[in-house]
């Protein structure tokens, strides 16, 4: 008579529960900061809602004294300031977690050094108040890129989320997101629209890129 193969509940459940915990396992996420923070605010609501699923922000690092480090204080959330200069991106790849799955810059001004860029390559995103390849490089922010936008005649302008390389906003784009200029832009009113389109494409990036989608 052939015998029934035995089968180890105890290891099953075992098995069961570590596939459980690996789908489970949420992505930890890193946001530098240079401003107020509302990116990195709506990113924190994003999270609490389920928006963007699977995630915790683990770190929040301020390039210089910042109403975005408050913000990540009011959510328990570690943060800390590395004065900007030349040995940035040196002392903050000393403390980046060894589990960071993505570093998000939300509203950060400073230049990441190309060696920086490249050990965290595919792991760094950007949200740049144009429509790149229009409008980027070197001192393209804020309202500098707005009132550029208006000067040039353009009867729209954006949001765009890349990857971040070396190159500065040459990245891979992932997404953008448009809006239409009426006849008396100013740099503030069009500045008003291009936060909400990035409230908008921010978490939906995150999470597509965090879960692989």
């Amino acid at each position: 008579m052939n015998k029934k193969p035995s089968t180890n509940t105890s290891t099953c459940h075992s098995e069961r529960s570590r596939r459980i915990s690996v789908t489970n396992q949420k992505q930890n996420l890193v946001i530098l900061v240079s401003g107020s923070g509302s990116n990195l605010q709506r990113i924190i609501d994003c999270i609490g809602s389920g928006e963007i699923p699977n995630a915790q922000i683990s770190l929040v690092v301020a390039d210089r004294n910042c109403f975005a480090l408050e913000r990540a204080s009011n959510h328990f959330i570690n943060h800390i300031l590395i004065p900007r200069g030349e040995n940035f991106s040196d002392e903050l790849q000393k403390i980046i977690p060894k589990n960071t799955d993505l570093i998000v810059l939300a509203g950060f001004l400073s230049i990441l050094e190309p060696d920086f860029c490249e050990t965290f390559k595919g792991k760094i995103i950007n949200i740049h108040p144009a429509l790149l390849p229009k409008f980027g490089g070197k001192g393209m922010w804020g309202n500098r890129v707005h009132k550029a936008v208006i000067e040039a005649g353009e009867t729209e302008s954006g949001a765009t989320v890349h990857f971040v390389t070396s190159g500065i906003d040459e990245g891979e784009i992932i997404l953008q997101g448009k809006v239409s200029l009426d006849k008396n832009e100013t740099p503030e009113t069009l500045s008003e629209k291009i936060h909400k389109i990035e409230h908008d494409i921010f978490p939906k990036v995150i999470a597509k890129v965090i879960n692989k989608q």
